[in-house]
């Protein structure tokens, strides 16, 4: 099968929605960082915000390399079509391939990265139940008080 200029020319597309939904990804996590750092001002002791630093860390940059990967993955479609165009077909085919093995990458790091902030949002809920049970406990033993 002969590659033609039109096949890495349809990537550009679905590339371009990638990189532009790792974008919102990463807007979304230096928002939840810039408030963050404002409750961590606020209360520097709170286990919970320093659970939270430590997985935005990293899935700060888990975005950075599903960008890098995306844009050479990019780059990568762009030379190939450049390599079909002055008409060399072997190399063509082999820089394909490896964009789309960039953009392989990038997608299994961005479910890595989604799997990462699944357990922050379990963080999250895990906070809330233990102050709930703390308040149930706290009702209870003071409701016994009044009983005796």
């Amino acid at each position: 099968m002969e590659l033609q200029l039109s096949t890495p020319a349809l990537l550009f597309s679905a590339i371009t929605l990638m990189m532009l939904a790792f974008t919102n990804r990463f807007l979304a996590v230096a928002n939840l960082i810039r408030g963050l750092h404002k409750k961590f001002l606020e209360n520097p002791d709170q286990e919970i915000i320093i659970d939270q630093i430590r997985n935005l860390k990293k899935r700060v940059s888990m975005i950075k390399y599903m960008q890098l990967c995306g844009v050479l993955s990019f780059l990568l479609c762009i030379i190939c079509m450049y390599l079909i165009f002055v008409d060399a077909q072997p190399a063509a085919d082999y820089v394909f391939i490896f964009s789309m093995l960039a953009l392989l990458i990038s997608l299994a790091i961005s479910l890595f990265e989604i799997l990462i902030s699944n357990q922050a949002i379990n963080l999250e809920l895990k906070d809330m139940e233990d102050h709930f049970e703390k308040r149930k406990s706290r009702l209870d033993s003071w409701f016994k008080k009044d009983r005796e």
